[in-house]
């Protein structure tokens, strides 16, 4: 019988009270913590093999299908902005709205500082930069952009022996787009500047991703990236294990009536084995049918509590 599990946000982002069936069903379930953040929540769900996190190479692999036998590393399009500590990360990637357009008129002006460093920087994607690194050579930690928005870039950039290279061609880069008049093209129109690059998901394909579900559903790069490599099917037939992403949900009435209340039909009806609640804040919520005679356990009036 098949199951079906919900990557859902973390409980904090679905406030609200809870109905009385769903806050039953939820004080009745089994338990489980784990370690949160987006990371670790997909890591529960896709096995790799080595074990690392090569966000450049799988979403690489998913853009332009040539990532394999290379290592690579986003450089993803940035809008930075001064402020009297320094500056700022405001923006990136699909946040800035851009075309191919805007593509082919900035990647030139870029390129020639990377082929120097011996790189090469292209963009299959628009939101989606990437160098491909032609060495094993020591690479710094590289921050995610997400864990950088809205604070002061200084802390996160690249340290020691192996970040100076790294925050030489940041620097470098800021003054070729600053001077760029495509950018005074965007400003005009009322759009971010593409003004920085920044770095990150530096790794190789993985050699193997595992994952139980025959089924995926989400709208998530990474998360298409790793259910392409581990061989999901496009179409399925039949009743099959199922991942479906709703970590873009705010509304607690939409989680209840839209995916919750049907699902735990389902799981009456004998339709569904289980049903896993996984959020990004590392508890997961597993539901099955036999759960209905625990009575005892008082119903649940929030997510979180």
């Amino acid at each position: 019988m098949a199951s079906a599990t919900l990557l859902l946000p973390a409980r904090t982002q679905l406030a609200g009270t809870l109905s009385p069936e769903a806050g039953r069903a939820l004080a009745r379930a089994d338990r489980e913590a784990g370690d949160a953040g987006e990371r670790e929540q997909l890591r529960r769900q896709f096995q790799l093999s080595p074990d690392h996190w090569p966000v450049a190479a799988l979403t690489r692999q998913l853009d332009a299908g040539d990532a394999a036998d290379a290592r690579w590393l986003r450089a993803d399009p940035a809008f930075l902005a001064p402020d009297m500590m320094g500056a700022r990360l405001l923006a990136h990637g699909p946040a800035l709205g851009l075309t191919m357009e805007d593509v082919d008129a900035l990647l030139p002006a870029l390129r020639p500082l990377f082929g120097d460093a011996g790189f090469v920087l292209d963009a299959p994607e628009p939101a989606r930069w990437y160098l491909r690194l032609s060495s094993d050579a020591p690479l710094p930690e590289f921050a995610s952009p997400d864990d950088v928005v809205g604070d002061d870039l200084f802390g996160h950039l690249p340290q020691g022996d192996a970040g100076r290279r790294w925050r030489a061609l940041f620097t470098e880069v800021q003054v070729t787009l600053h001077q760029h008049p495509w950018n005074a093209r965007r400003v005009s129109e009322g759009k971010p500047a593409v003004n920085g690059l920044w770095f990150w998901g530096a790794g190789r394909l993985p050699d193997v991703v595992n994952t139980p579900f025959r089924q995926v559903r989400s709208r998530d790069d990474i998360v298409r990236a790793l259910s392409l490599l581990a061989g999901v099917p496009d179409q399925v037939e039949g009743e099959v294990d199922a991942l479906i992403d709703l970590r873009h949900l705010r509304s607690l009435q939409l989680f209840t009536d839209d995916a919750l209340t049907p699902l735990l039909a389902e799981l009456r009806r004998g339709e569904l084995s289980r049903v896993v609640l996984d959020f990004q804040d590392g508890v997961r919520l597993v539901l099955e049918a036999g759960q209905r005679w625990r009575v005892w356990r008082r119903a649940l009036a929030r997510l979180d509590a």
